[in-house]
């Protein structure tokens, strides 16, 4: 456990989960006491198999628990296969419009399947679909859109709201669940911060499945992730959600990286160095910007959480280093002080800090995983 996992007890940063069902996307659990799992999507065109492997490789190492693709057409779903077989994490299938690509994406060995119940058509239709992820083991995810609600519910309603997105989607779940069918979780997404929220508070109550979180087609990289961090993080906060995707009109893999930090800013779940840093001012004793900058980009191969704060200067330094695994506070004279799990341990110069941390995180992350290790070996 790193030294920040102990701040994590605190009865006033306790979150308690919503209980949930749990399913399972291939081999990750989602739902029940399994931990929250970050998604993102590909952008590539499926058909382009060898584009999208490496796509979905990216993800995997920026540290997806899974990974959807779109499958628009015949030869989408045709890629499916090799793209499944060359994957290390679960393969979603996007399925819009044709419920056949459902059925075909089953049989190349999909973990999941993703329908939009106002699109792909007839019940009879959605039945082929359930049958199909019955005889080949996927689970299925309704998602529910803001955008794409049934016509009868938007004549219902007058236009989309939270009680047209709940009843769709519990339409839709009763007709898996008359057929027997309880591998399944369910999304309620509008680009409607309040919207969103409010179906999800609203579905949470009314059925014990697992809930796939996020605001649908958030925005660019920073408004996306601003509207995401207050959408997600209010119902994260309440206990809601057992999977997130971030959507964001940005490379996928930014997904990824701003899911994990909305988890870690929770205490939900940690992932790589979490580095607390001061947004700096004249008294620093050295450039926090460009160092934190270069921080996370050399940081960035490190899956092992821990903690590092970066403070430029005395007045706040010692107090978040007493907090952290590793620290630097800025001081005078071209130097400043290394904390070591709380404790100033020693002085180092500013030129060589960045080396110098880089080489402390690297080991502790190490010592860290060795310890892991070891405790595993123990309990078997």
């Amino acid at each position: 456990m790193s030294h920040d996992d102990h701040t994590q007890v605190r009865p006033w940063r306790h979150i308690e989960r919503r209980k949930s069902r749990q399913i399972h996307v291939g081999s990750v659990p989602v739902g029940g006491d399994a931990p929250i799992t970050v998604q993102s999507m590909t952008n590539t065109l499926t058909a382009d198999a060898a584009a999208t492997i490496d796509q979905v490789r990216q993800l995997e190492e920026a540290g997806a628990d899974i990974v959807r693709v779109s499958c628009p057409d015949v030869e989408s779903t045709a890629a499916l296969s090799t793209i499944v077989k060359a994957s290390n994490v679960p393969i979603v299938a996007d399925i819009h419009f044709h419920y056949k690509r459902g059925i075909e994406a089953a049989k190349a060995g999909a973990a999941c399947l993703r329908i939009n119940p106002g699109n792909i058509g007839s019940p009879d239709r959605v039945r082929d679909v359930i049958q199909a992820a019955r005889d080949h083991g996927c689970s299925m995810r309704i998602g529910v859109n803001a955008g794409s609600l049934e016509r009868d519910l938007l004549e219902k309603y007058g236009e989309p709201c939270p009680d047209a997105m709940v009843e769709s989607a519990l339409s839709h779940a009763r007709i898996l669940q008359d057929h027997d069918f309880h591998e399944f979780k369910i999304s309620v997404k509008a680009s409607d911060i309040f919207m969103t929220v409010a179906a999800y508070q609203q579905l949470s109550e009314a059925i014990d499945c697992p809930l796939h979180l996020g605001i649908t087609e958030a925005g660019a990289l920073r408004t996306g992730t601003v509207k995401s961090a207050i959408g997600m993080g209010n119902l994260l906060w309440a206990g809601i959600g057992d999977t997130i995707r971030v959507s964001l009109a940005a490379d996928p893999v930014e997904e990824i990286k701003v899911g994990f930090d909305l988890l870690k800013s929770l205490g939900l779940r940690h992932r790589g160095v979490n580095i607390i840093a001061c947004p700096s001012c004249a008294r620093q004793g050295f450039n926090v910007i460009k160092t934190v900058e270069a921080l996370e980009a050399r940081l960035a191969h490190i899956s092992t959480p821990l903690s590092l704060s970066i403070i430029g200067c005395v007045v706040n330094g010692p107090g978040e280093a007493l907090m952290t695994d590793l620290g630097f506070t800025g001081g005078g004279k071209g130097a400043g002080m290394v904390y070591m799990a709380g404790k100033p341990d020693h002085k180092m110069d500013n030129e060589r800090m960045v080396d110098h941390i880089v080489e402390l995180v690297e080991a502790r992350a190490a010592q860290i995983d060795a310890q892991a290790a070891a405790d595993l070996k123990a309990a078997e």
